[in-house]
């Protein structure tokens, strides 16, 4: 278990306002909470961009909500993942497959109410056409320019209560950390490389954290871009060696229960973090 956590019961990782907190394993009373299709995205982006630590909201489609009485508590957003590929390795149509993006709940919601909150979300999913479901645990602490702890790393320990199928690890990668600790993505970086749509937005997200503003000659051409950007990341930026995420699947389709499992490496569930940078 991630040393940070309670020493005492399975707690879940809950997150408000940013900030990390523990709940310990306590058990949900199901009839007090409803969940729901949400179909539009004001709703959980507020939410999401309020609450976890990335503040940062993927690409949508298809979304659930949780509430307590009244009081919105959570929500989880299943997503296009970055790259096609991904889904391309998914046993069913490429439209299919979808990942969860986001899984974020309140401090408010009892230990066990992740897998119960999952469990209703997969039913919609399926009741609305999604045949395959994908996830990646992040088992990489990872702290901001103070050194405060800002993601502590997990393996996935509510997937692994689902029954999800473990699928291995991503490739190792490079992560470039902006000062809070999190990400500037490698999509980012694609769009000021060749100018992309949104690449101005990706600039000015260099900006606002020290970068020096480039030149027009600084935009002149694919290399030149590429250079202002690596000299202005290495200014204001830190880099991680990181070992690849953690990935899960599951058949939302019962019918594809034995192609998913399929995707098993073999491999027992992993349970330890990695070393902290």
């Amino acid at each position: 278990m991630n040393p940070a956590a309670p020493a005492h019961g399975i707690a879940g990782q809950r997150w408000r306002n940013g900030r990390l907190v523990w709940r310990p394993a306590d058990a949900i009373n199901t009839s007090e909470y409803e969940v729901s299709v949400c179909l539009e995205d004001s709703t959980p982006k507020a939410f999401v961009e309020q609450h976890h630590y990335s503040g940062s909201y993927p690409a949508a489609r298809f979304r659930t909500l949780l509430h307590h009485g009244s009081e919105l508590v959570g929500t989880a957003v299943f997503s296009h993942p970055p790259s096609e590929k991904v889904l391309g390795k998914l046993p069913c149509e490429r439209l299919e497959g979808v990942e969860l993006g986001r899984l974020v709940l309140l401090p408010s919601v009892k230990g066990n109410g992740e897998t119960w909150f999952l469990a209703r979300s997969f039913e919609l999913l399926r009741a609305n056409g999604f045949r395959v479901l994908l996830s990646h645990s992040d088992p990489v602490p990872r702290k901001n320019i103070d050194g405060k702890l800002v993601l502590p790393g997990h393996v996935g320990q509510i997937y692994q209560a689902t029954n999800a199928v473990y699928a291995g690890r991503t490739k190792p990668t490079l992560h470039v950390l902006k000062p809070d600790g999190t990400i500037f993505s490698p999509r980012n970086m694609t769009k000021i490389r060749r100018a992309e749509r949104g690449h101005k937005r990706a600039i000015d997200e260099l900006i606002e954290i020290g970068a020096i503003a480039p030149t027009a000659r600084d935009l002149s051409t694919r290399d030149a871009r590429r250079a202002w950007m690596w000299r202005e990341i290495m200014r204001t930026c830190r880099r991680l060696d990181h070992g690849g995420n953690h990935r899960y699947v599951w058949a939302i389709d019962k019918r594809l229960r034995r192609d998913v499992a399929a995707m098993a490496t073999g491999a027992k569930y992993p349970k330890q973090i990695d070393e902290a940078e």
